[in-house]
């Protein structure tokens, strides 16, 4: 018996069009394909939320200071001359911020080795921002299956799709 199905693709193509369904599932929440290509999606995308749940807290907050360039009313920087030169004035600031536990940090290196980068569009281009998928899976995914053991997707038939009868499935996360 094989470990996988091969889904009437060479290795790369399969490979890719596992990744690409794998991370459109986790950022939307659900998508339609069909059902040998859900099944191998499901596999892999519940290992991925597996990873997330139990890397969900293994983080320590961290105080650190930064530069900052002070801002005018405008949102522009504000500058000093200094020596006949203009120099952009820096106040200093505490931030604090998540650092991640080396097995956090491999869970989501392991999770962007697989996830293809996700980018937000909006109408205007200079508005398009690129989605840390790692992190919405620690944060927003994670916590809504912490006391779950598995099972985390579900794939609910639809009916066969009408050019060649494949049976179409909704796989969405519970």
């Amino acid at each position: 018996m094989a470990k996988y199905r091969k889904l009437g693709r060479t290795s790369s193509q399969r490979k890719a069009l596992l990744r690409n369904q794998v991370t459109q599932l986790l950022y939307h929440g659900k998508i339609v394909t069909t059902e040998a290509k859900a099944k191998e999606v499901a596999k892999i995308a519940e290992g991925m939320i597996a990873l997330a749940v139990k890397e969900k807290d293994n983080f320590e907050e961290v105080t650190v200071q930064a530069k900052v360039a002070r801002k005018d009313k405008d949102g522009k920087r504000v500058k000093e001359v200094v020596d006949g030169k203009k120099v952009t004035v820096y106040d200093t600031v505490d931030k604090t911020i998540k650092k991640d536990n080396p097995s956090r940090l491999h869970a989501r290196r392991q999770m962007l080795k697989f996830l293809y980068p996700v980018t937000e569009k909006s109408d205007k281009k200079r508005d398009t921002k690129v989605v840390n998928l790692p992190d919405y899976l620690f944060t927003e995914v994670a916590p809504k299956y912490v006391g779950r053991n598995g099972g985390y997707t579900r794939i609910v038939k639809i009916g066969q799709r009408k050019g060649d009868g494949a049976l179409e499935v909704v796989l969405e996360l519970v």
